[in-house]
């Protein structure tokens, strides 16, 4: 059996990304980093996807045609819950969106974001470096990296923008749960183990 690679409207294989592919496996990829894959495609996208890789209605989505903007993003969202619905499950794909909209929209519960635990031998001193915390949690291959990342001003914790690469977190912070965002769109939460 053959299929068509799924392109996106530049012509370039979906599912690939800077830093790798985006799997089925809820251990390569969470339920939520699948969900917000897919909710961040492009505008372009979002109705040949739901129209090749949904089961809902034609109608339901011709209807769509014609949506714009904010309706947009809603007909991104039906993509994401829907395919995290097909491939984990309507559980796994509630838990993601309650996720997101707790990140992205204030309010609800950012309990099913990725987090990692941190064990207390990584610290030093009660506290680890914001470049050693971003490579445990898979936020960066290496600190050469994390550090650019930083300079760039491009990484948060706990909604404040990381002020230099020498930034520490506590133990009492890792106690109570750090959020970390890399960029506009990667969300991981620390805890200590």
């Amino acid at each position: 059996m053959t299929i068509t690679l799924l392109l996106n409207s530049e012509g370039k294989k979906m599912g690939k990304t800077a830093k790798g592919a985006v799997w089925l496996d809820p251990n390569k990829t969470t339920p939520f980093e699948f969900y917000q894959y897919w909710r961040n495609v492009e505008d372009s996208d979002v109705l040949k996807c739901i129209r090749m890789l949904t089961f809902l209605p034609m109608d339901q989505i011709d209807a769509m045609s014609d949506w714009k903007d904010a309706q947009l993003n809603t007909a991104k969202e039906i993509l994401a819950y829907e395919l995290t619905k097909l491939v984990h499950g309507q559980e796994e794909a509630d838990k993601a969106q309650v996720a997101a909209k707790a990140l992205f929209m204030g309010g609800g519960d950012d309990a099913q974001m990725p987090t990692t635990e941190v064990s207390a031998d990584k610290l030093v001193d009660g506290k680890i470096g914001i470049l050693n915390l971003m490579v445990a949690c898979g936020l960066a291959p290496s600190n050469k990296q994390a550090r650019q990342l930083v300079e760039q001003g491009g990484v948060l914790v706990n909604d404040e923008k990381v002020p230099s690469p020498q930034f520490a977190v506590t133990e009492e912070m890792l106690r109570e749960g750090v959020k970390i965002r890399k960029g506009k769109k990667v969300f991981h939460k620390a805890i200590l183990a």
